[in-house]
């Protein structure tokens, strides 16, 4: 079975990059090999045992449980019957193929290998994760090559408000022009989001298969933070905060009933309480005491308009 099995998987060639068809016959082929070793197993132990007087019925039960008496015996071994089953489940639908890329618990790795009760995940770093084949007929995964091998992958970055978004578009698509891993289907830049002090931008692009686009995803965001760097290093996140000063009085000039009651209490408090200011302007302006002359070559000169003093009887 093995040489069956090498040749038919030898005419399909696997290591090509649209190798969908070529991985769905290696499944086939692998499983259904699987499960005819078993059940070669199973058959060949049956008669074998019935060649010996008074083990025929022995012999006969083995070969019954291939048929309704497994059902009995399933029981007993329900999970590596079931483990079969999904094998053959597997072999038909084909849920996953040998090489396809696939998240499983969390881990992304490759189908490495398809055996009659469980599959071996091959991680990113070399890991091997190993799981029931039942797994893949009742638990959710992601297998990213069901269809086809081209994916699309994001970029986020986070910027200042002040980002030019259409150069970025232009940087991004000269980025992507100048990587081979790029398959010229999806280049775009979209804000997708926008908080109080950041932009998110979106880059989108796309590859044909999954170590391309993971290192297409790389190039881009190397590129458009260095491009940010030298081209707009204003863009870049920043925390703004803006410093006002204290509410402080300004000086303004006094009105003349301010003045007045200035004048009044430095008066005040110079002469001791003696008189207000008008008291005081009333006594400087008697005949014993005429006004101040305005000008210093006219002593005792009055104010224009004002009366004369009177005079003196004696």
């Amino acid at each position: 079975m093995e040489v069956i099995e090498q040749s038919i998987k030898s005419r399909f060639d696997v290591t090509k990059s649209d190798n969908l068809r070529e991985r769905k016959v290696h499944t086939q082929t692998s499983v259904v090999v699987r499960s005819l070793q078993i059940l070669a197993v199973i058959i060949g132990l049956a008669a074998i045992l019935m060649l010996f007087p008074g083990v025929e019925r022995i012999g006969q039960s083995l070969l019954a449980s291939a048929g309704i008496g497994a059902l009995v015996i399933g029981l007993a071994a329900r999970s590596v019957f079931a483990n079969l089953i999904a094998g053959l489940q597997i072999a038909i639908t084909q849920p996953i193929r040998l090489d396809d890329v696939v998240i499983v618990e969390g881990e992304w790795g490759r189908i490495a290998e398809i055996t009659s009760t469980y599959v071996v995940v091959r991680i990113w770093d070399d890991r091997r994760l190993i799981v029931p084949l039942s797994y893949f007929i009742e638990q959710p995964f992601q297998n990213w090559t069901r269809t086809t091998s081209h994916l699309l992958g994001t970029v986020f970055l986070y910027t200042d408000y002040t980002v030019p978004i259409d150069a970025m578009r232009t940087e991004l698509r000269r980025l992507v022009e100048a990587d081979a891993n790029w398959d010229q289907r999806v280049c775009l830049i979209q804000v997708t989001n926008a908080t109080e002090s950041t932009l998110e931008v979106r880059a989108l692009v796309s590859a044909g298969a999954s170590g391309a686009l993971w290192d297409l995803r790389c190039q881009i965001r190397e590129g458009l933070i260095r491009w940010l760097q030298q081209n707009h290093p204003t863009a870049l996140p920043r925390t703004r905060v803006l410093m006002q000063p204290t509410d402080s009085p300004t000086p303004s000039t006094p009105s003349p009933e301010n003045e007045t009651k200035i004048l009044e209490a430095h008066i005040e408090e110079n002469t001791g309480g003696a008189g207000t200011l008008h008291e005081i302007n009333d006594v400087a302006a008697t005949p014993d005491n005429p006004p101040a002359s305005s000008s210093p070559d006219e002593p005792g000169r009055l104010p224009d308009g004002a009366p004369p003093p009177p005079r003196d009887p004696t």
